[in-house]
Formats: structure tokens, C-alpha cells, sequence
């Protein structure tokens, strides 16, 4: 095999792994429950899963994709999880060569992961994800891109702008606007993506945010002043700019005379 493909393989197995993780993190983490203790368990029989049936592709090929002691479903949001975890881990090996890149990038693209479930859930963003996030975000940005400089000039404009919509949005309706949770998750982007790839993950987002509240005002299941789980559309927006910014750019700039 290819030493590349090598390389990819083990990504996206990896990605597999703390993909399943993550599940335990998306349920527990809200709820202020430990993510280490007790171990993963079904969710409705509450029997122990072990960690290889936790993984989709082993779990549903050897078991169906039920649980091994009650014999359930496993809920479909789980392989989805594990499985998008691994698809953007391989993807991120396709880009970045260096581990010192490479690791941070990792970490924040599983984060985002996370926070798009729970912020769907919960309509919130932990703290204990974002706060770590931004500094993670600082200190690998003395090895690779975006370069400190930006990444500090990316997290406060990430984060100040957010808070100034919401600000404005409030003063203005007399609605709560725009969460803290948000707030520091723009500001764990900025870190991340820099200031222009901050305003093209929000500018994503608020794309995709009003398509979707167009269409919950279609069905009748919404209204002009009904709150959407913004950092749900934040963070696919920021693995996007993550991944593939400069191809978007270019593509951009290609349509410009």
C-alpha cells in the first residue's frame, strides 16, 4: 500500500475511534456528566458497549447495527458522528503534512463536530470546549498558518463581531440575539481560520441559517423572531473554510471582471 494511503487509512480509523468518543462528549457533556466515567453504554438498555461495537462499521456488520444486549437499534446519529469524524480527519491528511499542524487542526475539527450536535440539542456551546479551543488555537498558530498575529487578530474579530450582532440584534427587538456560546466559538475560529476565514465561516453561516429559518417559516413551524441553533450552521461552516478556503477564494476571485 501506498505510504499516503497508509497514512489516510490510519486517519480515518482514528477518526473512527474519536468519533465514538465524541458521542460520549455530545451526550454527557451538557448534562455536566463525566466524559470519561462510566464507559460509553446503550442508551436505552444502559448495558456497556464495548469500544469495538461502537465502531459503524464493525457494529453494523456484526451486529446489525443493534445493540448487543438488548438487541435495539443503535441510534442513527452515532455512526453518522463516527463516521464524519473519520471522513474529515482522512481529508485533513490530504492537506497538511506536518503533525504540528496537523494534531491542532484535528482537535478543532472533531471539536466543531461536537459543538454542531450539542448546539442542536441544547441550543448551547460549552464553554469547556471553545474556551481551550481559542488557546489551542493561539498556540498552533506558532507553527503554521494563519501565523499569531492573525489568529489573535481573528479570535477578537470573531468573537467582537458576533457580540455586536447580538448586541444590536437586542437593542434593536428587545430579543435576546446572539449567544455567549457563540460568541466564543467565532473567537475559537478566528484562532483557527484568521480574520477573513472568520468572516467567510459566519457570512457561511448566516447563509445557511437563513435558509433554514426561510424554510421552518415555509412550514409553519417558525417565525421571523424564532431562535435557530446558530454554531449548528457555524461550525460545518468553519470545517469548510478550514478544508477547502483557499479553493473557495480562488474560486471567488475567478468570478470577479
Amino acid at each position: 500500500m501506498n505510504p499516503t494511503w497508509m497514512v489516510q487509512t490510519a486517519a480515518f480509523a482514528l477518526g473512527l475511534l474519536f468519533g465514538s468518543f465524541l458521542n460520549v462528549v455530545i451526550a454527557r457533556l451538557p448534562r455536566g456528566e463525566s466524559i470519561v466515567s462510566p464507559p460509553s453504554r446503550c442508551p436505552r438498555c444502559k448495558a456497556r458497549i464495548r469500544p469495538w461495537d461502537n465502531i459503524p462499521v464493525l457494529s453494523f456488520l456484526l451486529l446489525g447495527g443493534r445493540c448487543r444486549s438488548c438487541r435495539k437499534r443503535i441510534p442513527w446519529r452515532y455512526p453518522v458522528v463516527e463516521l464524519t469524524a473519520g471522513v474529515l480527519l482522512l481529508l485533513l491528511t490530504r492537506r497538511v503534512d506536518s503533525m504540528a499542524v496537523l494534531v491542532p487542526q484535528a482537535a478543532f475539527l472533531l471539536a466543531l463536530v461536537a459543538v454542531a450536535w450539542i448546539d442542536l440539542d441544547t441550543r448551547t456551546i460549552p464553554d469547556a470546549v471553545t474556551i481551550p479551543g481559542v488557546g489551542l488555537g493561539l498556540a498552533a498558530s506558532l507553527f503554521g498558518p494563519p501565523g499569531l498575529t492573525a489568529a489573535l487578530i481573528g479570535a477578537a474579530a470573531g468573537g467582537l463581531s458576533l457580540w455586536l450582532v447580538g448586541f444590536a440584534y437586542e437593542r434593536a427587538t428587545g430579543v435576546p440575539g446572539m449567544g455567549g456560546g457563540d460568541v466564543k466559538l467565532a473567537a475559537m475560529m478566528g484562532a483557527f481560520l484568521g480574520a477573513g476565514g472568520v468572516f467567510g465561516a459566519i457570512f457561511l453561516a448566516s447563509l445557511g441559517g437563513s435558509v433554514f429559518g426561510i424554510f421552518l417559516i415555509a412550514l409553519g413551524k417558525g417565525d421571523k423572531r424564532s431562535a435557530i441553533p446558530f454554531g449548528t450552521f457555524l461550525a460545518p461552516s468553519a470545517v469548510t473554510l478550514l478544508l477547502y478556503g483557499d479553493a473557495l477564494f480562488h474560486w471567488y476571485r475567478s468570478l470577479l471582471p
